[in-house]
């Protein structure tokens, strides 16, 4: 899952990045209105977790534009003001869902993984290929009636490749999918973490290696 944070307080920008990353998301951080809009103009995000009063370019207006485009991003309007009138005027804008601050982290991570479900076409809640089944919503693996302890990093590729069973997934797409902006995109990282998993998942072996093109599960 790939999520962008947009919010003008630092702090609160980078602590609720740290916590998404260790739920297993790929999360990019920008303080303004302006750089969310470059940001989105290049690159695809399951989710925006949008504060409403940013510098630069209104939250508002970002909300808007994404609607108006119909963006299959969903966005996650933040705000510091709960009333009624508030959450009906976002939500009106074109926003997926609303949450007010202070809020708790727990729901925010809730939030997010749902509107994440609501992809285009949408995903089973279970994915399943042979003796392995994936359950994105509780962060469990198992093969063959047995949890499997993956990594963040691990669970994310294969989740990705399990949503589009039997098509290649380039190495490049998952380093957009998996990895955030801080990643190398000449490194080895998505090889490294390929290996791992496959020595985790087991025989017989589940993902084949397509030269030039990436990696698959299940049969062309």
């Amino acid at each position: 899952m790939r999520v962008l944070v947009v919010e003008d307080f630092e702090v609160l920008a980078r602590s609720v990045a740290t916590g998404l990353r260790r739920e297993g998301m790929a999360v990019d951080v920008v303080l303004d209105g302006t750089a969310a809009l470059e940001r989105l103009a290049v690159t695809r995000y399951d989710v925006v977790i949008l504060d409403r009063d940013l510098p630069g370019v209104h939250g508002d207006e970002i909300c808007r534009r994404l609607a108006h485009g119909r963006c299959e991003t969903r966005v996650l309007m933040l705000t510091a003001s709960g009333t009624i009138e508030d959450r009906v005027g976002g939500l009106s804008l074109g926003a997926d869902d609303y949450l007010s601050k202070p809020f708790a982290f727990a729901e925010l991570v809730a939030r997010v993984r749902a509107l994440a479900r609501r992809a285009s076409p949408p995903l089973p809640p279970t994915l399943a290929w042979g003796d392995i089944t994936l359950d994105p919503a509780r962060r469990v693996v198992f093969r063959a009636g047995r949890r499997l302890e993956l990594s963040p990093r691990e669970f994310a590729v294969l989740e990705c490749l399990l949503a589009v069973p039997g098509l290649v997934v380039s190495a490049e797409e998952l380093l957009e999918r998996v990895w955030d902006e801080a990643a190398d995109p000449f490194s080895s990282a998505v090889k490294h973490t390929v290996h791992r998993l496959r020595a985790k998942l087991g025989d017989p072996p589940v993902i084949e290696t397509v030269r030039e093109g990436g990696y698959r599960v299940g049969p062309a």
